[in-house]
């Protein structure tokens, strides 16, 4: 019993702390006078998907590839599908020029990449790994997107304004409070997480892929979930989208980069079909920007976005 109460306490921990430390890294970038484009495609993204470098940390050390997979995959379809397509139905999504022609095709060449780098175990060859190599590669990669956000930078600082106006200045105490707390949180959550998904698995007959893919995933989507939904109630529309299209590029960027440098990964064959929807749902959303009204996602490509995602996840289900 006290393994599910831990389970679920920790996605709680992982979602409250990924807003504290979103919160307080945005008002310490306030201080030192960092552009609103560099906070919302660094500092949000970077915060969002927290969970999902943490969650992965423990399930490599865990010697648990299904989940560290699972959750990427997952999570980047959930994004893409569930996040940006409540949106839309919220909001008709009306795209900037520099995230369509840059950051989506950024999250495109991430999908790719990842399915290039499994792509021995996809076509049948046992034991092939994501290495040490793999993740120096993914990093410099990951290093070249943030180059060119801070290039963008120069361009304009507009993006994340609705996150700024209104807001007395913290005090340095309270900042770091709050990013201590959220370290803190993210952390126990991250264990919590990978032990419950463990033995839940174990005890239904569930393969780790399942449990990572479905209920992990949803779970640390919920950070870019709610980032998302207040950026489009507020009318910040670009934000919603960024911060989505940028959280997919750190996910696998970013946090498959840092993974198998503390642990090398076992690509399981099966998930070729996954990381193909991946690269699908996203190739889909750079393909709405040029159909029906250009550059915006509309009410009824929202609706068909979220249908996608129970398409998906009642294909993990039948696979098991």
């Amino acid at each position: 019993m006290i393994e599910y109460i831990l389970f679920f306490l920790g996605i709680f921990f992982l979602i409250k702390s990924a807003d504290l430390i979103i919160e307080s890294s945005i008002s310490l970038a306030r201080k030192l006078k960092v552009s609103a484009l560099v906070i919302g495609l660094t500092v949000v993204a970077f915060g969002t998907s927290l969970p999902e470098l943490i969650v992965n940390l423990f399930a490599a050390f865990n010697n648990s590839p299904e989940i560290v997979f699972g959750n990427i995959v997952g999570s980047n379809i959930a994004n893409i599908t569930l996040v940006l397509g409540i949106v839309a139905v919220i909001s008709s999504v009306k795209v900037k020029t520099e995230t369509i022609w840059k950051q989506i095709p950024f999250a495109l060449l991430a999908a790719f990449i990842l399915f290039f780098m499994s792509s021995d175990a996809i076509f049948g060859v046992e034991d092939h790994f994501l290495t040490f190599g793999d993740g120096l590669i993914l990093l410099s990669l990951f290093t070249i997107f943030i180059y060119d956000i801070f290039k963008s930078s120069k361009k304009g600082n507009q993006e994340i304004s609705h996150f700024e106006k209104n807001r007395a200045p913290e005090k340095n105490k309270d900042i770091f409070i709050k990013l201590l707390l959220g370290f803190i949180g993210i952390y126990f959550g991250g264990k919590w997480v990978v032990s419950g998904a463990v033995f839940i698995a174990s005890q239904f007959g569930f393969s780790e892929f399942l449990i990572s893919a479905t209920i992990i995933a949803f779970g640390t989507s919920l950070p870019e979930l709610v980032v998302s939904i207040v950026a489009a109630l507020r009318k910040n529309i670009d934000l919603a989208v960024g911060n989505v299209v940028g959280s997919n590029v750190f996910n696998i960027f970013w946090v498959l980069g840092i993974v198998p440098l503390i642990n090398p990964l076992k690509i399981p064959s099966f998930i070729a079909f996954d990381i193909a929807v991946m690269f699908f749902v996203t190739l889909l959303l750079f393909i709405s920007m040029f159909t029906g009204k250009r550059h915006q996602i509309r009410r009824k490509e929202g609706a068909f976005f979220i249908f996608l995602y129970v398409l998906y996840i009642s294909s993990i289900l039948i696979r098991g």
